[in-house]
Formats: C-alpha cells, sequence, structure tokens
C-alpha cells in the first residue's frame, strides 16, 4: 500500500478498449500510438502491422494454449521489467477469453464456479496491466444483442463474458465501438446509446477512429491555474 500526499499523484498512463467486427481496422489502430509497442496476437490478425519497426509482436503456440494464464503474465512481466515498451497491446480479448475458459473448464470438478474464476483471472489481467506504467491498448470482437443489450435499449457489446468484460474493462478509460459508416471508420463512446462504453478523458461521444488517443482536455501551466484559482476567489 502507498500513500500520496497533496494530491502528488504519480500519472498513470491510459487504457483504450475497442470492438467492433473483424475488418473494421482495430489491429491497425496501434499504429496510432507512439514509442516502441509490444503486441499480444492471440487471434494471428497481425499481418497489418509487419514492417513497424518500432513494434514487437507475441504469438503463442498451440503447445502454450493449456497454460496461456501463465504465459501471459510472464510476458507481461517480462515486458515490465525491460522497460522499453511504452505501449502493450493485446489482440484480441474474445479469443483469449476462450482460451482461458477452455483452460478453466478442463482444469474443474466443479463447473458452476469456473465464470467466477474466469472474471477474476480477467480482473487481476486488468490490475496488472494498469500497474504496468504503460499504455494499453486491447481489443475484442462484438455481438449484436438486438435491444436484448445492457439496457433494454442497446445492441452491441464486445464478445466477452459480460461479467468478465466488466471485471477486465473497470480500470480502462476509453472503451468504444468501431464501426465503418459511409466509408468512414467511426468509434462510438457514448454509453447513452445502450452500448458498452465510456470515456474518462474528455467529453467526445462520437470520434474518427483516427483521433483515439487525441485528447479535448488541456493541461493549465502552473501560473494559468493559480491566475483561474485566484479568479475563482474573487469571483466568490
Amino acid at each position: 500500500m502507498k500513500i500520496y500526499k497533496n494530491g502528488e499523484i504519480p500519472r498513470i498512463p491510459n487504457m483504450y478498449f475497442v470492438y467492433g467486427d473483424g475488418g473494421t481496422g482495430k489491429t491497425t489502430l496501434l499504429k496510432q500510438f507512439e514509442g516502441h509497442k509490444l503486441l499480444f496476437s492471440f487471434d494471428l490478425s497481425s499481418n497489418v502491422l509487419i514492417g513497424d519497426e518500432d513494434t514487437d509482436v507475441v504469438i503463442f503456440d498451440k503447445a502454450d494454449m493449456p497454460k496461456i494464464q501463465a504465459k501471459v503474465v510472464q510476458v507481461i512481466n517480462w515486458a515490465i521489467h525491460q522497460k522499453v515498451y511504452r505501449v502493450i497491446a493485446l489482440d484480441n480479448m474474445s479469443a483469449l477469453q476462450n482460451y482461458v475458459l477452455e483452460n478453466i473448464n478442463n482444469a474443474a470438478k466443479d463447473n458452476r464456479q469456473n465464470y467466477q474464476k474466469l472474471q477474476l483471472w480477467f480482473r487481476d489481467l486488468g490490475t496488472m496491466l494498469k500497474s504496468s506504467g504503460a499504455t494499453i491498448y486491447a481489443t475484442a470482437h462484438q455481438v449484436d444483442n438486438g435491444t436484448s443489450g445492457l439496457t433494454g435499449g442497446g445492441r452491441y457489446a464486445a464478445d466477452m463474458n459480460e461479467k468478465t468484460f466488466n471485471a477486465f474493462t473497470s480500470m480502462f478509460d476509453v472503451v468504444g465501438r468501431i464501426y465503418v459508416k459511409d466509408g468512414q471508420r467511426m468509434i462510438d463512446l457514448d454509453p447513452e446509446q445502450g452500448n458498452h462504453a465510456k470515456n474518462r478523458l474528455d467529453d467526445r461521444k462520437l470520434i474518427h477512429a483516427s483521433e483515439l488517443i487525441q485528447s479535448k482536455v488541456t493541461k493549465l501551466k502552473p501560473n494559468e491555474k493559480k491566475e483561474q484559482t485566484e479568479n475563482a476567489i474573487v469571483r466568490n
């Protein structure tokens, strides 16, 4: 446990989660992020990154799948200690969930608690990524729930067990659905549409996919912040 006094809290890099249909460009979005990147490719859709010299790719063999949980944690720990990766990406969480669930099912004597174990593992994974010191980008496929979504009025969600999704993405700053309309790739960040979505970084609700890591938040310089505070005191 650590206590940070007087608001002197270290900045934690942002975490982004994007889900959508295949071919909408989820993996390609990684190109927007600056710095050395490490991509975990769980669905082998990394061809769009061929030739990107600032991206290292982890691809697991079939022999790794029965112990995928331990392998993922091992490589993430390794990446954190390397201190060279500014971005860690996980593509695709729908595939990873299926591998993990199969392992839990195979090891369980009582299947009633399997989904609880699944949720706990993904919650711990999210916590580990949050404290990694790197920007995090994760993707998932989508499912169409019609009008039986989260609020009864929405329809699209990440292709993950709902409680597992909530446990994993609770620490993410941005969750959005990517889709193509009129030839343009868009990302919906508006939870009021009924889809899985949120944006804790600014007030944008619908953006072009190329604007994912941009933010409308402008940081004030120390003297500007002081002036703003003094003006507020005068007004009151």
